[in-house]
Parts: C-alpha cells; sequence; structure tokens
C-alpha cells in the first residue's frame, strides 16, 4: 500500500467529514456548541455513543492484545453494561433534573467552588492527556505508512490533522460531533467486518470454518478466574469494567454531552443500554479480527507476530499478500475512529474550560461566543503540543496505558460524585483540592508496594482505590449540614 493511496483514503474521508459536519451545523448557536440543542434522536446518539467509546487505539490495540492476555477485554466489558446500566437510571436522571450543561455543575451545587473547580480540572487533565495518547498512537501509525515516506515531519503531521479536526468542529460542537461520531460508528463497524472478510478468505476460511478455527485458538480464551494475582483476573476486570465506565464515560463531559443532547431523561436512558450492548458485540469483533491476524502473520512467509503487539494489524493490513483494499479499509477505519474522537474530546474540552474554569455561560451571547472560539483554538494547540511530546517520550502499551492513566485522573473524580449521592453531609470546600491530589499519589506508592513486596499486579481496579481513598478523605472534611 502507498502512501498516496494512504493520503487519498484521509483526504476522501474528511471531505465527507466535512460534508456532515456542514449538514449538522447550520444555525448552530452556543447552546447547540454546548448540548445539541437537547434535539438529537435517541437512536441516533446510541450509534453515536458506540462510536464514540471506540477510539483509534482501541481499532490499533485491541487485535494485537489476544497475543498477551487472549480475549479477557470481554469480561471488562461486560462489567461496560453493567455500568451502563448505573448510569443511566442514577446519573442520567440527576444531570436532566438540574438541566446541566456542564456535568461538573452538581458538584458546585452539592458542595462549593473549590470542589466544582477540583472536578473540572481533574477532567480537563484526562481528557486532554487521554485523548492525546489515542491520537498519538494513530499518528504514529499514519506516519510510518503515509507521511514518514514522503518526507513530512511528525509535528507537521499532527499540526495538519489537529487544524482539520479544529475546523470541522469549530462552528457546530455537540451536534456536530454527534452526526459525525454516526458516520464514524458506520464506517468503524463496517471495516472491522470487511477486514474478518479478508483475512479469514486469506487463510482459506468460510464462516463455519473461520468460527471453529477461531474457538481453537489459544487466543481466544475468555475468562480468567484462576490466578487472583493476575491482572486478567475475571472479578478484577468485570468489577473494573463497571466503575471505569462510570467513571470515563457518566462522569465524563465528553461522553455525556452526547446524553444530555438526547430530548428527555428516558430517551437518554435507551440511548446508554443499546450503546453498551452495542460495544460489546463491536468489542467481540475487534478480539475475533486479532485471533485471525496472529493465525495470518504464523502462517505467511515473511511475516511474524512483532514483539509490539499494537503494530499488528497495521503490519497485515499493508502487507504485499493482502489485497489493496484492505489496506484501505484498515487506514479508513482507523481515521474514522481517531480524528472523530480527536474533536468530540475537543470539544467537551472546550464545553468544560469555557463553562466550569471560566464561568464563561453567564456572559452575553456575543462575548460567550468569542470566549468559546478562543478556548477552542487553545485547545486544540495544547493537544497538538502534547501529542509531540508523547512522540519523544512514550514507549508504552497503547490500550493500558489509557486505561492505567484513567485510574489515577479519573478516581477523584469517581470518589466526589460517590460521596455527593451517598453521603448526605457537606464538606470543607477549600480543602477538597488537597484529597483530590493526594490520593492519586498515594495511590500510585501502594500500587508500586504490593507489587514489590507481594508480587501483586494492581490492574484497573486502582481507579476503585483511587476513589475510595478519595471518598475517605471527604468523610475526613465532612462537617454538619444536609448535602443538596
Amino acid at each position: 500500500m502507498t502512501p498516496i493511496i494512504v493520503i487519498a483514503t484521509i483526504v476522501g474521508y474528511f471531505a465527507v467529514l466535512f460534508a456532515v459536519s456542514a449538514f449538522a451545523g447550520r444555525g448552530s448557536d452556543n447552546a447547540s456548541f454546548f448540548t445539541g440543542g437537547r434535539r438529537a434522536p435517541w437512536l441516533v446518539v446510541a450509534i453515536a455513543t458506540m462510536g464514540a467509546a471506540i477510539s483509534g487505539v482501541t481499532f490499533i490495540s485491541v487485535p494485537g492484545m489476544v497475543v498477551a492476555k487472549g480475549y479477557s477485554y470481554l469480561q471488562m466489558a461486560l462489567g461496560f453494561i453493567v455500568g451502563s446500566a448505573a448510569i443511566a437510571f442514577v446519573l442520567v436522571p440527576l444531570f436532566y433534573k438540574r438541566n446541566l450543561v456542564s456535568i461538573y455543575g452538581y458538584l458546585e451545587q452539592r458542595f462549593g467552588i473549590a470542589t466544582y473547580r477540583s472536578g473540572a480540572w481533574f477532567f480537563f487533565i484526562s481528557k486532554m492527556l487521554g485523548a492525546s495518547v489515542r491520537f498519538f498512537v494513530v499518528c504514529v501509525v499514519l506516519q510510518s505508512l503515509a507521511f514518514g515516506p514522503l518526507g513530512v515531519p511528525f509535528a507537521l503531521n499532527v499540526a495538519i490533522t489537529i487544524a482539520l479536526i479544529w475546523l470541522y468542529t469549530m462552528q457546530g460542537g455537540v451536534k456536530t460531533v454527534i452526526w459525525t461520531d454516526l458516520l464514524k460508528s458506520l464506517c468503524l463497524v463496517g471495516s472491522v467486518v470487511l477486514c474478518i472478510v479478508f483475512v479469514a478468505r486469506g487463510l482459506g476460511l468460510g464462516f463455519g470454518s473461520m468460527v471453529e478455527a477461531v474457538a481453537a485458538d489459544e487466543t481466544s480464551r475468555i475468562f480468567y478466574f484462576d490466578d487472583p494475582m493476575r491482572g486478567e483476573y475475571f472479578w478484577k476486570q468485570f468489577l473494573a469494567g463497571i466503575f471505569m465506565v462510570i467513571a470515563t464515560t457518566g462522569l465524563d463531559q465528553d461522553m455525556m454531552q452526547r446524553n444530555l443532547a438526547c430530548r428527555n431523561s428516558r430517551e437518554s436512558q435507551k440511548n446508554m443500554i443499546v450503546s453498551s450492548i452495542s460495544q460489546f458485540f463491536v468489542i467481540a469483533l475487534f478480539l475475533v479480527l486479532g485471533t485471525l491476524l496472529v493465525m495470518y502473520a504464523r502462517n505467511t512467509p515473511g511475516l511474524s507476530v512483532p514483539e509490539k503487539t499494537d503494530e499488528l494489524f497495521g503490519l497485515v493490513a499493508s502487507h504485499g499478500s493482502m489485497p489493496v483494499v484492505v489496506g484501505v479499509v484498515f487506514v479508513l477505519g482507523l481515521v474514522s475512529a481517531a480524528y472523530s474522537a480527536a474533536g468530540s474530546a475537543l470539544t467537551s474540552l472546550t464545553t468544560s474550560f469555557t463553562v466550569d474554569i471560566l464561568g464563561a455561560s453567564s456572559r452575553p451571547e456575543s462575548r460567550l461566543t468569542v470566549v468559546r472560539r478562543v478556548v477552542h483554538l487553545a485547545m486544540s494547540v495544547v493537544m497538538g503540543l502534547v501529542i509531540i511530546v508523547f512522540y519523544y517520550i512514550s514507549d508504552s502499551d497503547a490500550i493500558s496505558a489509557v486505561y492505567m492513566l484513567a485510574s489515577y485522573t479519573y478516581g477523584p473524580i469517581l470518589g466526589l460524585f460517590l460521596f455527593g449521592l451517598v453521603v448526605r453531609l457537606q464538606v470543607r470546600d477549600r480543602l477538597v483540592p488537597v484529597v483530590c491530589v493526594a490520593a492519586p499519589v498515594a495511590c500510585y506508592f501502594v500500587q508500586r508496594g504490593l507489587l514489590e513486596c507481594c508480587g501483586y499486579v494492581m490492574s484497573f481496579e486502582l481507579l476503585l482505590l483511587n476513589a475510595a481513598v478519595t471518598f475517605v478523605g471527604l468523610l475526613a472534611l465532612s462537617k454538619k449540614g444536609n448535602g443538596g
């Protein structure tokens, strides 16, 4: 697959993306940027939300993770369904009842301005780092496939793509994000299904024989009940999945701004349930593809399973033994996953920074528009710079890095909301930022200590510990007075 084909695929996708953005952004104002005007059809939001949960990192990393971890990710995906039900029936009615533009406004209503700012800043750090890691991985792949061979520096690759993302999200905001995520979801699922078909055909497998071969392969093990010390142990993965989706979807402005764009809480609840079940089956498709890619790499001369398994999908898709269409489908799925996710992140960062940190939502409409546009441009520049920094310092496993990062940064947010919903006490608001910073620091030392003294690998349950430490810290700061 030549660099020109890759570039042509990207240009074609962006042409469609800008057409969808122009259609969705007609008549947009600040309300439609921040909440989509709360007129989005729930089924469209459900499909968009399902795709939104699948990033470029998922596209690249999940197929390769079967080499070391089998299908253990499905254990976490089962937890996603349970966690999404909790979001649908606990958080969604709460947010709609309080008519929130940013979900962190709940923290101000419940505790005070310092707690509100703490939640907003932790979201900002979480989303900026998490989105940058996800997009960084994609930029690296595209650099090796297209921009590098054409002599384009990595920094220029990042600058061009971030500029394009800024352009298509600049006007429509959430309204645009929902419709471009719908396009992304269709491209994503279609590309994975087509890749499965082509790789299976390359192995000489029909549908029935493919199912048998995948089921018999050692990489397709789903459940891990035998060793609690392992990171893949079922209850670690399942429980982490429940709380991970609550933290990274239910308490994440990026994800919840789609749900708050539905007409009412009932439609938003239907969206949450349908999207979580759909996400489970999409993840299963990625894992099946991973097994087929491993089988293909092992049985094709000149190919082998790479040491960095994130490279597996791209290595097979771009190999000379594969039809060119497989490489095109791979690039299409990759860019649809990556660019839409980055656009969504930029929109949510703009919303949270403008509303939560700058407190600009009370300004006149014309002034708010100016502030929003300046913030949107600033968020784009910061994301580009963070991606370039990652390029020079990163050597990590992408999907695990994203979730481990989330365990540290979303833990305090989870603890804040959990305390607010469960405990009817007030806290000393001005001291809350101290607790939110101390919790992840303490958890880091606990994680290192357990590994060194007991050999215990703390996986994504780190999120639960982080939230628990935050909760206990808030309890220590509690004082008389009922919470609102």
